[in-house]
């Protein structure tokens, strides 16, 4: 669905990128990990037009064909079908939790234009909307101000704002970052279940759920790539061990 060759992004004399070959394939779940610094982020912005790579090619598959978005807007690159999620909450505070879907809704249409005209006129994307709000878990909450929500249902939103207009792939950004513990587990389930018919590119720090979403986890450190395969092959690198788990076990959550 995506896939990237000798990405790399310099600022100044600092290599935040650092050559990337990666490939998302359709309906897969990936995790991307790393420490603080790896790259992950500015990885997050070049696949969505954010920043402009220093070197390497960006491409989206759509309709069988592979198509060059290296140089591609962030809004050409969201109607292609990426969207993403971010990892500081981003919704329009004082909108309804309808409105800020039914928005992003039309924004990734042929109508983002026209947003200027009567709701009425478009009943369309507030269905959509609706659709969306039922499978994220707040329907009950579709007239409440976004910024009433709690943190976790204030997360949920953004995932369903990301969901939005139907991309092909989702780009998810610290989805859990401030989510109490007793939501992690509805995070975690809204998660897993749009990885049945979307690719994810996950960015998560707590270990525990890395490990039981994943189909498979890529690691970054200093910009680079220095594992990628299933969960339990990454846990065991001994290079993936000395850079970012530090002898994790499961159950004891981030990374030691």
């Amino acid at each position: 669905m995506l896939r990237t060759a000798g990405l790399t992004k310099r600022f100044g004399g600092l290599v935040a990128v650092d050559g990337v070959d990666f490939a998302l394939e359709e309906n897969q779940l990936c995790s991307l990990i790393g420490p603080n610094g790896a790259g992950k982020t500015t990885f997050f912005d070049l696949l969505t037009g954010a920043l402009a790579p220093s070197e390497g090619r960006i491409e989206f598959r759509q309709d069988g064909e592979w198509r060059d978005v290296t140089d591609a807007a962030p809004h050409r690159t969201a109607a292609l079908g990426v969207h993403r999620s971010y990892q500081i909450t981003n919704v329009f505070p004082t909108s309804t939790v309808l409105e800020n879907v039914r928005v992003a809704a039309q924004a990734a249409s042929d109508d983002s234009l026209r947003l200027w005209r009567n709701v009425d006129a478009f009943p369309e994307y507030t269905e959509e909307a609706y659709d969306i709000l039922d499978r994220v878990g707040l329907r009950h909450e579709a007239a409440t101000p976004a910024e009433s929500l709690s943190h976790g249902a204030t997360r949920q939103l953004e995932v369903a704002i990301a969901l939005a207009g139907d991309p092909d792939v989702l780009l998810l950004d610290e989805p859990n970052a401030g989510v109490s513990s007793e939501s992690v587990g509805d995070i975690i389930d809204l998660i897993e279940d749009v990885a049945t018919d979307h690719a994810v590119l996950l960015v998560e720090h707590n270990m525990d759920i890395v490990m039981e979403v994943s189909d498979r986890v890529v690691v970054l450190n200093q910009g680079e790539v220095i594992a990628d395969g299933p969960p339990d092959d990454v846990r065991g690198d001994p290079a993936v061990q000395k850079a970012y788990l530090g002898g994790y076990e499961a159950g004891q959550g981030g990374a030691a």
